[in-house]
């Protein structure tokens, strides 16, 4: 779970994660605080149950992650914001395939649901649905949300480009959608929940992102191994 300056949601978003029941399967929760200056680190030493790591300086959601993919020690791994957009309990249906022997990896669409989903950004969409397509020219996957926080893969798909991450900030979904589609693993998708939160919210992903993720498609894309 990369992290900053989420006080105010931290703790409950840790508090639905320990609750959700997978059926004996162990959830080991690590939080990767990305040089937070709010007091989040502060709450994380507070909260039992969890591993933490401090990033001294903001490297971005993708040094988050990569810090996080290093350090876990799981046989199926998920990556989880800190706010409260996605839905914990949607970890059971994106598990299912998986465990049935039939997934290597799984995203969670938000829209390929009939599951609740916050109405929000129309610009942001037609961002979304774009940057899918072209993704999707590119690695000749039919994803219908290459943008999404929810991307569920064994350890050993992880372990395949962990140490190769280079996006610093939102760059690493297209990444990573990159580096799975080039190493075949069988990709699955199921529809879940989408709770958005407005920029008032604390919402930090903007244009910039979205103009930069087209040049992270093309460049992992293209030009990286």
């Amino acid at each position: 779970m990369p992290a900053y300056n989420e006080k105010g949601t931290i703790e409950e978003i840790i508090s639905r994660i320990k609750k959700v029941n997978l059926e004996g399967i162990e959830k080991e929760i690590i939080v990767v605080d990305d040089g937070s200056k709010d007091g989040t680190r502060e709450i994380l030493r507070n909260i039992p149950d969890i591993k933490y790591f401090f990033h001294e300086n903001n490297l971005g959601k993708g040094g988050a992650t990569k810090t996080g993919l290093q350090e876990a020690t799981g046989d199926i791994l998920i990556i989880q914001d800190a706010d409260l957009e996605y839905d914990p309990e949607d970890y059971k249906k994106m598990l299912k395939p998986i465990l049935n022997g039939q997934a290597d990896v799984v995203y969670g669409s938000r829209f390929l649901t009939g599951e609740p989903k916050r109405v929000l950004f129309f610009w942001h969409l037609l961002g979304n649905l774009f940057l899918t397509f072209l993704s999707n020219l590119f690695t000749s996957l039919t994803l219908t949300d290459m943008e999404t926080c929810y991307k569920m893969f064994k350890k050993e798909v992880a372990d395949s480009f962990k140490d190769k991450l280079e996006s610093k900030r939102f760059g690493i979904e297209p990444e990573l959608t990159a580096r799975i589609a080039k190493g075949n693993w069988r990709i699955y998708e199921v529809g879940i929940a989408y709770y958005g939160r407005s920029y008032n919210e604390g919402k930090k992903i903007n244009w910039k992102d979205g103009v930069a993720a087209i040049w992270h498609i093309i460049r992992f894309n293209l030009f990286t191994k």
